[in-house]
């Protein structure tokens, strides 16, 4: 596997393999690999002819600068897991070499960013699309793969990929889960063992959620239903639990016939957020 770690590096490389006519599949990722970024790589090497996964734990993106700080950064395990996997090249730039100048565009994606993460994140979408647009520009890949966790990053990103014009296809993989339910995510490492004992709860609650519309209780109701039962485990503190529109992710008051619906939480586990949702299919006219 070969590791690149300048800008100029990987956009030599990558338009070399564009003219010996090789289709190539991105894997962006902040590192701290799971099995839920492994399943990207798989998908990417089945796709294209060379995988590029980039390695960047992207300040523009953090609100927070302890988030930031304490963020998992694990170089070396994650490239043995990537050369096992099959990838082909890993791009790992510096911050330094990533921002060598300020930048001073800004993205606003509207109401697509004005709920969930970006109502409680302030600029972190801005920060997303500015780092996806410099990775898409030096890569230039065929496909780019993504995972359905970060679901509003996704919609964000599909965005930006229209408006600008971005020659790619985006692929949206479903979450991968542990045995217990609880979503793969790098932040799974900072939990303590306490609090990962609860983590699961929050796909239970999804679930709770997703149970009580399939029995056609009102959105409120299923809402309601979902936040009571996270609300006896003092340990975690929810942000949000929307029931939204699974593409425009605006807030829906109630299903109707044709439909699909995402069901999103955030919430904190000691200083530790983290993010799920389930994706509900449209229910045909009874």
């Amino acid at each position: 596997m070969l590791q690149l770690t300048s800008l100029s590096d990987i956009r030599q490389h990558t338009e070399r393999l564009r003219q010996q006519g090789k289709r190539i599949g991105f894997v962006p990722t902040m590192g701290a690999l799971h099995d839920g970024h492994l399943s990207l790589i798989r998908a990417a090497n089945r796709q294209n002819d060379v995988t590029v996964c980039s390695v960047f734990v992207n300040p523009a993106q953090f609100n927070n600068a302890d988030d930031y700080r304490l963020y998992p950064r694990l170089l070396g395990a994650d490239a043995e897991m990537l050369e096992q996997a099959g990838c082909d090249v890993l791009f790992a730039p510096s911050p330094e070499e990533m921002y060598r100048h300020q930048a001073k565009l800004s993205f606003d994606f509207g109401e697509l960013e004005r709920v969930m993460e970006g109502a409680h994140r302030p600029g972190h979408f801005n920060g997303v699309a500015l780092v996806v647009s410099k990775l898409f520009h030096l890569v230039k890949p065929h496909q780019a793969f993504f995972g359905q966790k970060d679901l509003q990053q996704f919609a964000i990103i599909r965005q930006l990929v229209q408006d600008l014009s971005f020659d790619l296809e985006l692929v949206c993989f479903p979450i991968i889960r542990e045995a217990d339910g609880l979503a793969m995510s790098s932040r799974n490492r900072r939990l303590t063992p306490a609090q990962r004992a609860v983590a699961p709860k929050l796909y239970e609650a999804l679930q709770i959620a997703q149970a009580k519309l399939q029995a056609a209780a009102s959105v409120e109701e299923a809402k309601q239903a979902a936040v009571a039962f996270l609300a006896s485990f003092p340990e975690m503190s929810l942000e949000y639990l929307e029931v939204v529109d699974a593409r425009s992710l605006q807030p829906v008051p109630d299903l109707t016939a044709g439909q699909e619906v995402a069901l999103c939480l955030a919430a904190f586990l000691g200083e530790v957020r983290l993010i799920d949702n389930l994706l509900l299919q449209p229910q045909a006219n009874s």
